[in-house]
């Protein structure tokens, strides 16, 4: 299928992103820079949001929140650049956990989420306000109004998410993700979904960054139903996660690790997929449409490229 982006105007339609982590948030910049901001939601996976010396953190919506805003960490994927330490190395000292670094400045943000939430606002209330501190203008929404943590459960009990993913390096073998039940997307996440035209699903570990937002009534069947396209990006290539242990998990479930296997795995929820032209030809087998394009997002060029083929990719499905 072709990716002309001269003979589809694809900015005539309402976005939203599913996204979590890096790779969610690289795709969601790219989308930013090539969307009317009124165009473009990002609904974020807070499965791994949790409190930590007192604050209510959440990871991703925060990695997303500073990619977008331009003050990301390039060199870790997360966090502030221009970071300093002072105040965990204190704490450290004082006897206070350390394993989950807050820089000075990432500690602002905490500290303000905390305070206006114990005013009694939502989790949705709450990042517009900090996205309008920023100066992001898309809108970023978080999967739900009320807590959602994933609990990670191996060979010796269930960890929460942060503690297997940062205080242990994601090392232990995943053997079971839980999600908790009864959680309810927000008035906004439906409102946004209810619009959406396009539905796109970041190259984000689709068990621990995805399956949460599907996890989340009525996410799924809203994007079974509504959106003109459902269009996929792969988080592997070459047999490689680009970021993090989703290679790793694939292999522990008895999955190939494999782009095709990712696609097979989304399964009926997607119309299309894209996958990096290091793997092109190995989905032919697969009864969904797809597209190979070079998907690495090392800077913003490559993320724009990317968000460019893949919105032309899905509105040409849109209107076949």
């Amino acid at each position: 299928m072709s990716t002309n982006q001269e003979s589809v105007n694809s900015d005539q339609y309402n976005v939203v992103l599913l996204a979590g982590g890096v790779g969610g948030a690289k795709l969601a910049d790219g989308l930013a820079q090539i969307l009317p901001s009124e165009r473009l939601t990002v609904v974020v996976n807070t499965g791994d949001d949790f409190q930590h010396l007192g604050l209510k953190i959440c990871p991703d919506l925060d990695t997303v929140m500073y990619m977008l805003a331009g003050v990301n960490n390039d060199e870790t994927g997360w966090g502030r650049q221009n970071e300093s330490w002072r105040t965990i190395s204190e704490a450290s000292r004082l006897g206070g956990p350390d394993w989950f670094k807050l820089g000075d400045l990432d500690l602002a943000t905490h500290l303000v989420r905390s305070h206006l939430l114990g005013e009694g606002r939502t989790l949705t209330a709450v990042t517009r306000q900090l996205c309008r501190g920023f100066d992001i203008p898309v809108s970023i929404l978080p999967m739900s109004d009320q807590p959602a943590p994933t609990t990670i459960e191996s060979g010796d009990g269930i960890r929460p998410f942060q503690e297997w993913f940062v205080k242990e390096r994601w090392q232990p073998a995943a053997d079971k993700i839980h999600f908790p039940e009864d959680i309810k997307a927000s008035p906004a996440v439906m409102s946004a979904l209810q619009k959406a035209d396009l539905v796109l699903i970041a190259p984000s570990n689709p068990f621990v960054s995805i399956d949460p937002i599907l996890n989340v009534y009525p996410i799924k069947s809203m994007i079974m139903d509504l959106p003109m396209a459902v269009v996929a990006v792969s988080p592997i290539i070459g047999g490689q996660a680009v970021k993090g242990p989703a290679a790793k998990m694939m292999a522990e479930k008895g999955m190939p690790v494999t782009a095709a296997a990712v696609a097979d795995y989304f399964g009926d929820l997607i119309d299309g997929f894209v996958y990096d032209q290091e793997d092109a030809g190995t989905l032919e087998g697969l009864d969904v449409a797809h597209l190979a394009v070079d998907s690495w997002m090392r800077d913003q060029a490559d993320r724009v490229r990317l968000a460019k083929d893949v919105l032309a990719f899905a509105s040409e499905l849109a209107n076949s």
